[in-house]
C-alpha cells in the first residue's frame, strides 16, 4: 500500500484550473521572456491586491532561485544577509547565496522569526570595518520554515528598524498564502508591497506546478533587475507557462482559497493532538504543525504515513514534521486521527 506524504506541500502536481487554462492556450502563439499576454494579465490581477501601482513583478520558476537571484542582485560584494538560523537560505540551499561570494549572518530563534533587537545585535558585532562583512539585508520567511508567522506588527516593526539602519527587508513568500490566511491574521498583500523591499509569493507551494513571483517594492532595486534574472538562467524563452499560473491562481481568489483550505486542515490536525494531550515543538497556525509524540506512535504511523521526524526531544519522544496541502482531502486528515488511537 503507497504511503499518504504528509512531507510537504508540493507532492501533488497543480490545481485542476491551470491544467485547463494551459491546454485552453496550448496552440496559440505568443512572445516569449515573459512579455506574453498572460504574464502582462497575471501581472494585472496580482497587482489589484497590492495596492502600489510602482511594484515591479518578475516570475522565475522555484524558491531557491528567487532567493538566489533577489539577494546577489541586491548586495554588493562586501555586503551580507541576515537571517534566522532555520532560514531557507541557510539551511536548504546547498550554500547557493554563499557560493554568490555572500555570507549569511545567522540568528538563532526558536520559532522562526527574527526581532529587531536581534538584527541590532548582528550589526554591532560588526561594527569593526572594513575588516568585517557589512550586513545590508535581513531576510526572513513568512511562514517561516517552522511554520510560525508574522503579525502586521511584527512586520511593521522590522520594516521600520530597517529603514532606521538603511537595511533592505526581503520575504521569502513561498508559503505567504499560508501565513496570510491565518484565521485573523492582520497582515495582507497591500502591507507586503508596502512593508518589505521586495517579497515573492509562491505558487509552487499553492497549486502551481512551479513558480514563484518576486515583488520589487523599492524603486531603487527595480532597475536592470530583468539583467540579473537573466544572467542567473531565470529568464524562461516559455515564460507564458509561469504566467498562466498565477493568471489562474489569481482569478476568483483561488490562490487564497487552497491556502486557506492546508491551514484549515492542519489546524483540524493540531486540535486533535491537544484534545489527546500532546504538546507541540512550537506553536502554529499555518499549514505546518509540529507535534511531539512517542516514538512508539510515531513508529506506529509511519507504516502508513510519509513524514519528517524533525528533532528528538529524549529517549522516549520526538518532535515530527505534518504539512497539509492545497490538495489534500479532509478525509485523510480524519483518517490519520483516528490512527492516534483512544
Amino acid at each position: 500500500m503507497k504511503k499518504y506524504r504528509f512531507q510537504d506541500d508540493y507532492s501533488e502536481g497543480c490545481h485542476p484550473r491551470i491544467l485547463e487554462m494551459l491546454a485552453q492556450t496550448n496552440r496559440i502563439q505568443q512572445d516569449g521572456y515573459g512579455v506574453d499576454e498572460y504574464s502582462f494579465a497575471a501581472k494585472q490581477l496580482i497587482h489589484q491586491h497590492l495596492y502600489n501601482a510602482t511594484s515591479v513583478i518578475h516570475f522565475v520558476s522555484g524558491g531557491t532561485q528567487a532567493n538566489l537571484i533577489v539577494i546577489s542582485a541586491l548586495l554588493r560584494p562586501h555586503e551580507s544577509v541576515i537571517s534566522a538560523f532555520t532560514g531557507h537560505i541557510s539551511t536548504n540551499e546547498a550554500g547557493a547565496i554563499e557560493a554568490q561570494g555572500h555570507k549569511v549572518n545567522t540568528i538563532l530563534s526558536q520559532d522562526g522569526k527574527i526581532t529587531p533587537a536581534q538584527i541590532q545585535e548582528v550589526l554591532n558585532q560588526h561594527s569593526h570595518v572594513p575588516h568585517v562583512v557589512k550586513p545590508k539585508l535581513v531576510y526572513i520567511s513568512n511562514a517561516t520554515e517552522l511554520g510560525t508567522h508574522y503579525t502586521k506588527l511584527e512586520l511593521v516593526a522590522l520594516y521600520e528598524f530597517c529603514q532606521k539602519n538603511a537595511l533592505f527587508l526581503f520575504v521569502d513568500g513561498a508559503r505567504i498564502g499560508n501565513a496570510l490566511m491565518v484565521e485573523g491574521a492582520d497582515l495582507n498583500f497591500a502591507d507586503m508591497a508596502r512593508y518589505t523591499d521586495v517579497f515573492y509569493l509562491g505558487g509552487t507551494k499553492n497549486g502551481a506546478l512551479l513558480g514563484e513571483a518576486i515583488i520589487i517594492n523599492n524603486p531603487d532595486l527595480q532597475e536592470d533587475f530583468g539583467y540579473h534574472v537573466k544572467q542567473k538562467g531565470a529568464m524562461m524563452s516559455k515564460g507564458r507557462v509561469i504566467g498562466i499560473q498565477f493568471m489562474a491562481l489569481f482569478q476568483d481568489e483561488l490562490y487564497f482559497e487552497l491556502a486557506k483550505h492546508a491551514n484549515q486542515l492542519a489546524q483540524k490536525m493540531k486540535i486533535a493532538f491537544e484534545a489527546k494531550g500532546y504538546d507541540f515543538l512550537v506553536q502554529t497556525e499555518t499549514n505546518q504543525i509540529f507535534p511531539i509524540l512517542p516514538n512508539a506512535l510515531i513508529d506506529k504511523l509511519k507504516k502508513q504515513y510519509e513524514f519528517h521526524i524533525w528533532k528528538k526531544v529524549n529517549d522516549d519522544y520526538s518532535a515530527i514534521r505534518l504539512v497539509t496541502s492545497w490538495a489534500m482531502d479532509e478525509q485523510v486528515v480524519d483518517e490519520f486521527v483516528a490512527g492516534l488511537g483512544a
